[in-house]
């Protein structure tokens, strides 16, 4: 089956918003509630697993991505990409970084600390791996591990010009708040695909945040409201 191409998925009808849903607790959005969450993963289900590939044409593979929650004095944000607009798989998507796990790589956080150090040069002194999430499987047959980790701030990125756009930052506050959760309804050629979204206005554009990435964080929304 062919898959549905969503070239302006932020013009897809919203079917609703999730503002009737409580946002995460402040408590529970401090780096060692989420890591003490991610240590004792038990009694939550997650609520996307994904497509599982069921439109496209290669058998499946691995693929893990960093989530970067950075110390702010703030609070925690989370580093986020956007992709250039030429690439075959999700160009000019928001996304996080990492990508296809190679024979080399020691498992899923090996690859997404190497990916994420290829992509932004986010160095791996800056990083410190407190857990995973459960995989995700995409449209385009990847078995995605999402691999959480806290990041110290001082870092100086250095973008891969072939691969992302521009890297920014949005409060976890923002994303863990299902208010800000729009449900999107979309069809092709008879048949429904429906995502996820979370745009977030930056100081000078706006970011649509949807599809695989919403979902994992949808996903991280769950852990940490359940904890």
């Amino acid at each position: 089956m062919k898959r549905p191409a969503i070239t302006q998925p932020q013009l897809a009808p919203v079917i609703g918003v999730d503002s009737h849903l409580p946002a995460v607790p402040a408590a529970a959005l401090l780096p060692q509630a989420i890591r003490a969450r991610l240590q004792a993963q038990h009694d939550w289900t997650p609520e996307f697993a994904g497509d599982g590939g069921l439109f496209a044409d290669r058998a499946p593979a691995g693929a893990a991505v960093l989530v970067p929650l950075v110390r702010r004095e703030a609070g925690l944000s989370l580093l986020l990409t956007r992709r250039t607009d030429h690439l075959r798989d999700h160009a000019g998507q928001i996304s996080f970084p990492g990508g296809r796990v190679e024979p080399e790589d020691d498992g899923p956080v090996a690859t997404a600390l190497r990916e994420t150090e290829e992509e932004i040069g986010l160095a791996r002194r800056y990083i410190d791996v407190i857990g995973q999430l459960p995989i995700y499987s995409t449209v385009t047959a990847f078995q995605v591990t999402p691999v959480v980790a806290l990041v110290e701030p001082g870092f100086t990125l250095q973008l891969d010009p072939v691969e992302v756009a521009e890297a920014f930052e949005v409060p976890l506050a923002f994303l863990m708040d299902p208010a800000h959760h729009q449900h999107h309804r979309f069809e092709f050629a008879g048949t429904e695909r429906r995502f996820l979204s979370m745009p977030w206005q930056g100081p000078q554009r706006e970011y649509f945040i949807w599809g695989a990435t919403a979902a994992m964080l949808r996903n991280l929304y769950r852990l940490l409201a359940t904890a």
